[in-house]
């Protein structure tokens, strides 16, 4: 289920909606998120399809002309994918298979099959594959389309439930299997973590593609695979780190997206558990991107499940070097100023202001303002290291030059 092939890119359609709750600009967002998705799992987005609809079809998601409109260009053009950008039911994905002989995929199944190329430990493959097989459970009626009743007929009657049920045996076994696995690797990250000793942890997290894998590298000196593509990193990396006279654990952790499958919330909650024992948390943000504000709440809704949400704070907004404002002529009397006209030093003045020192601005890959970066993590492991070392505040003494 998750042997890794090399993907040429395939012809994709991609498909949303537009509702009270998610707006025009909204869904634009959602769809470009879900085409560097595509990109990442090997595809080329050829057009997008977004119609207004108040409530989902419950049988296609989405309308008959609409979804007449899909077809005929997927014919046209040859399209062998089309991915809906919000979780389909079983049966839409059977009547949309249906009616556009394509592979259908929705935003869950496209996070999985990243997942799946990504793993690259035991652990991890293992948690991908419990949540992909989770996953897969409720749809294996999709899969037997040669044994379905309605087909009628000389050797079809019967045997397509059974069928069905067997496999379904098979994959509820395969899913209790993976738990007990998963639940024994768990218990050995636990004894590993409880080796490490009483040194300081802390976890880089924040939302996919932000540069925390660019900021350990640069940070620890390490080599943490690092690349401008939606979860780059699925394996949590750890790498001692001093700072002047004070050592310290650091973290990578995966990173979080919007609309996050509950499936892989569940497999990957014990890889978080790193983030759960960290004692401070490097909170990284790609202030490049127009709608950060976001990603930060999508990331804080992850941490309040995961019960991580009152640890200790810092927030660093990273690709300062790729920040862009728009700007108004000075003639120009009509046009409102809103956020995405701030310069970097008038967001420094909104609500990141209240923060103090606990706010950061830096470019990882360029290793700009990394030298305030590194002074204000040491003061803050250093508050956390002289609680747990009341006595020996240091390993050896700090030399001022």
């Amino acid at each position: 289920m998750l042997e890794q092939i090399n993907l040429t890119y395939e012809k994709v359609v991609l498909v949303g909606i537009i509702n009270q709750i998610q707006t025009e600009e909204k869904s634009k967002e959602y769809l470009d998120e879900l085409e560097f998705l595509t990109y990442t799992a090997g595809g080329e987005v050829l057009r997008r399809f977004t119609q207004k609809l108040d409530v989902p079809n419950p049988k296609t998601f989405i309308g008959t002309g609409k979804m007449e409109e899909v077809q005929q260009f997927v014919e046209e053009n040859q399209v062998g994918t089309v991915i809906f950008d919000d979780e389909l039911t079983p049966a839409q994905q059977k009547n949309i298979e249906r009616i556009l002989k394509a592979k259908i995929l929705d935003r869950t199944g496209l996070i999985l099959d990243i997942f799946a190329q990504r793993a690259q430990t035991s652990y991890s493959r293992t948690q991908v594959e419990l949540a992909q097989y989770e996953y897969l459970l409720p749809r294996l009626t999709g899969l037997w389309t040669h044994l379905e009743r309605q087909r009628g007929g000389i050797g079809m009657r019967g045997p397509g439930e059974t069928e069905i049920e067997t496999d379904r045996r098979i994959v509820r076994d395969r899913i209790a299997l993976l738990k007990k696995k998963l639940s024994a690797i768990d218990k050995q990250m636990a004894t590993q973590r409880s080796n490490r000793g009483a040194l300081v942890r802390v976890a880089l997290i924040g939302y996919t593609n932000v540069g925390k894998s660019t900021l350990m590298n640069v940070i620890s000196k390490s080599e943490v695979f690092a690349e401008n593509k939606l979860f780059a990193t699925l394996d949590t990396t750890v790498r001692k780190v001093v700072i002047e006279n004070l050592p310290f654990l650091l973290s990578d952790t995966v990173g979080f997206i919007r609309k996050l499958p509950t499936q892989l919330i569940e497999s990957f909650k014990s890889t978080l558990d790193e983030v759960r024992e960290a004692d401070l948390l490097l909170h990284v943000v790609d202030i490049s991107h127009p709608n950060f504000e976001e990603h930060i709440q999508s990331v804080n809704q992850v941490l309040s499940e995961i019960h991580s949400a009152g640890k200790p704070t810092i927030m660093v907004f990273n690709k300062i070097d790729a920040y862009t404002n728009e700007e108004i002529a000075a003639d120009d009397l009509a046009t409102e100023r809103t956020k995405k006209h701030f310069t970097l030093e008038e967001w420094k003045q909104t609500w990141m202001q209240q923060m103090g020192r606990d706010v950061l601005f830096i470019s990882a890959l360029n290793k700009d303002n990394l030298e305030e970066f590194r002074k204000v993590v040491y003061e803050k492991v250093k508050e956390i290291h002289i609680t747990r070392f009341p006595y020996n505040n240091f390993l050896y003494e700090k030399i001022e030059e």
